[in-house]
């Protein structure tokens, strides 16, 4: 990404109210993000680096589960597009069924990733513990919070983006 589109990120990032760890963890994730993306032609490369830098404004409002349905909503309001927000929207674990979101107290969406691009960034975050790069296993140990079915989408999502992107 040429350095004025990161540039904008990163302010729309601090515009939101992201703290300065939230985007360093951003930027982790973006490049843990691009190292898949790049492994595979038929990515959107600049979607996963905007989605993967923009994935936790949510985070601005709030640290709790909410802040995937709340970030997706704050990159509507700001017109960054529906892709970007799918995005932010699916990044949680390996995403959320509608029934699970209302289980948790979230509103009753797909949250789901269905698009590569939203899984490798669902996939990078889960490998990316603020700056620092843990295992799978690592991570789905501390997704405790999720539901058990939530925890093996996020086993069954490694292979997948690991197959997908030949990046083992």
């Amino acid at each position: 990404m040429p350095e004025k589109k990161k540039k904008i990120c990163e302010d729309v990032l601090l515009e939101a109210g992201c703290s300065a760890k939230i985007i360093a963890h951003c930027r982790a994730v973006r490049d843990c993000a691009c190292e898949y993306a790049a492994h595979n032609p038929d990515i959107d490369f600049s979607l996963v680096e905007r989605g993967a830098m923009l994935h936790d404004i949510g985070r601005s409002r709030t640290h709790d589960i909410r802040h995937a349905q709340c970030g997706a909503d704050l990159v509507r309001e700001r017109g960054l597009g529906e892709e970007i927000a799918r995005i932010v929207e699916c990044h949680t674990g390996a995403g959320l069924t509608a029934d699970e979101c209302t289980l948790l107290g979230l509103s009753p969406r797909d949250c789901i990733p269905h698009t590569t691009e939203e899984k490798i960034v669902t996939h990078a975050d889960n490998l990316i513990a603020g700056k620092k790069r843990v295992t799978i296993h690592e991570s789905i140990v501390s997704a405790i919070h999720l539901p058990r079915k939530a925890r093996k989408r996020m086993e069954r999502l490694s292979s997948e983006i690991e197959l997908l992107c030949d990046n083992q």
